[in-house]
This record gives structure tokens, sequence and C-alpha cells, in this order.
């Protein structure tokens, strides 16, 4: 059999057991893996890395992006790292590695996306440190040239209908969310490792049936990694990654379960973190499984906007299917951003 296609049968079966173990298997019990611990502070550029003794991981690109043509569009770029056990050879078909990759290309009225598996210790995917190289396939994010972490990036990535071919290059710096780096997200205390690199400068060209745009924009990299990243009571997420007009960024989360738990982070220019809890940060969704429309505010810093999604249909139809697409900001402040939403109905 097929290990790709082991594996795509394998996660497709993941959304029934969803209200059990959370959103595709992420409430599992992670016996036998590390769990985050909260006095360890990262250690760049080694944790831009794989951490193959946690269960699971991403690296995580969004990009919001203007054409050549006036119109907007957006960019996603998912590499996931999950493991089957604890334990087992790091080279070879032995590995417990295995691999899985989302692209996605946005347009107000298209949504094209692509997915790629692949098993680790075989060399079709993975990623190093330094210098920094995620792949699968011919997918890759990786450091330009003499480029120091994860400052400078180039971005590939093709589907059947869609490629794109991006640089990113950041003009602030790397931010932690939660208590330097550990953030919860819920009340059981499970929790993650969580950074994110919200200041890049993208510049590139897109490829569409259409035909080639050259794009201009902002992007968000979110890196995560965690063993059981919620509980069994909880059923999704809802998360924005935001970029004001202002020049501050917003990242506002909602993980959905008996009792909502809320958190995010306020992102000065300078890259000064504020952070947010539930009484501090208003989530507020329209109507809708998943809502395409929310009203998010923090008072005391004077944010009340309204997000709307730039192509409501943006489904990411994929083994396990989620919601994820480009944003417009209104209301107090401007902006544009990243929204994506798991645990709902499959479109």
């Amino acid at each position: 059999m097929n290990a790709s296609w082991l594996l795509a049968l394998c996660l497709a079966a993941l959304p029934a057991a969803a209200q059990e173990r959370g959103f595709a298997g992420l409430g599992a019990e992670s016996s036998g893996f590390a769990i985050p611990d909260p006095a360890r502070a990262p250690i760049f550029p080694r944790d831009h890395g794989p951490h193959e003794d946690f269960r699971i991981e991403w690296w995580y690109l969004t990009a919001n992006l203007q054409g050549s043509d006036g119109r907007d569009y957006g960019v996603q770029w998912t590499l996931f790292r999950s493991a089957l056990s604890p334990q087992g050879a790091s080279e070879g078909w032995a590995s417990p590695q295995v691999w899985m990759a989302h692209a996605a290309l946005t347009t107000p009225d298209a949504h094209h996306v692509a997915e790629r598996f692949a098993r680790g210790g075989i060399g079709q995917a993975g990623v190093t440190a330094q210098p920094f190289r995620a792949w699968i396939d011919e997918w890759s994010m990786q450091a330009m040239p003499d480029s120091d972490g994860i400052g400078d990036l180039t971005l590939t990535a093709r589907g059947p209908d869609f490629a794109y071919d991006l640089t990113a290059t950041a003009d602030g710096p790397l931010v932690l969310h939660g208590q330097n780096g550990y953030s919860v997200k819920g009340p059981g205390g499970q929790a993650s490792r969580y950074y994110s690199q919200p200041f890049y400068r993208v510049t590139g060209h897109l490829a569409l049936p259409q035909g080639a745009v050259e794009v201009t924009g902002q992007a968000w990299l979110d890196r995560e990694w965690s063993s059981q990243p919620l509980d069994r009571s909880q059923s999704g997420w809802d998360w924005f990654a935001l970029h004001l007009d202002d020049g501050r960024k917003l990242m506002a989360a909602r993980v959905r379960g008996e009792t909502p738990f809320v958190f995010g982070s306020l992102i000065e220019p300078t890259g000064a973190v504020i952070p947010l809890d539930g009484e501090t940060l208003l989530m507020t969704p329209d109507a809708g499984a998943p809502p395409v429309s929310w009203r998010i505010g923090v008072p005391d810093q004077g944010v009340d906007v309204t997000v709307t999604a730039i192509n409501p249909r943006s489904y990411m139809t994929t083994s396990v299917p989620y919601w994820e697409g480009p944003v417009t900001v209104s209301g107090s402040v401007a902006g544009k951003g990243y929204l994506e939403m798991t645990g709902y109905p499959a479109e």
C-alpha cells in the first residue's frame, strides 16, 4: 500500500472523532512525547528546526498580496510534521515521522488548493534549522543564501491550477506569544511553544489559469509545536493574524469547547507584545458555520474592528478540511490579514 495513500486515509477518518479528541486528533493522548516547558525560552536558530520528541508541529506562512491588476490575493504555505510514536529510527522508512503540506492561492472569486504527503527519513520532506529550509517534494520555504535565521525567505509551491514564487523579507523582530513563547490553549493547561514572524514584506508572482500576476504585500509566519495542544472537550479554533494599517499586528484566537478559551497578542511596530485573554480580547462571530465575518475588539487599546472574508468560500478541501483565507479589516483601524477556522462542518 502506498504510504501517502495510507496517511490520507487515516487523516480523513479523524474529523469523525473530533468531539472526543479535539480537532484532527489534537486532543489525543500524549504519553511518551515531550511536553512544553514554561521555563524554557526558545533558542534560535535551533528552534526554527524540527522537534521530533513532540507529537506535532507546523511551519505556517500566510500572505496578503495585491496584484499589478489591482486585485487582492492570499497565499498559504504550510508544512506539518506529526509523529506516529515517540520512539523509532530517525532514518529510512522506519522513521515514525510523517509530513503533510498544504498550499493555497485565494482570489475574490476562486480558492485553489493543493496537498502533499511524505514519510520521514527518506528525504522527500523535512526541515533544517541552519541554513533554514523546509520542503516537501519541490515545494520549499527556505532562507536566502547567506541569510541568518528566517529573516529573508523564498517561497514556492504548485498545484494543478496555480503556482507561486515569492520572496519575503522581515523588517521587524520575532515575536513570542504567551509566557515567553509558552502558549496555553485551554483551562486544562494544554499548551504549545508558539512564536511568529509577522513583519514580512513580500514581492513575487502568481501563476493562475488566466495568466501570471506580479504581487506585493505582507506575510506572517507562525511556528508552533506541542504534543497535546487541545483537550478532549475542544473541537476546533478560530484564529486571526491581522496586519493593521497603524503598524500594529494582532493575533487573536478562540478555542471552542464547553467554554470558549480566548487568547491573543497585540504586537507593537517595535515588536513589543501586549498579551491578551478573554477579559481584554473580544471576539464576536456573525451567523454561519463557519462565520466569515467577525467583530474583534481590544477596548483598552482602541481596537474595534470588523473582519470580513475576501472570499467566503475559502474552504481547504484537504484530508482534514478547514476554512482558511484572507480577510479585510475595517473600523477603528483598517488593515488586512488571515483567518483560519477548524472543526466546523465541511462544505
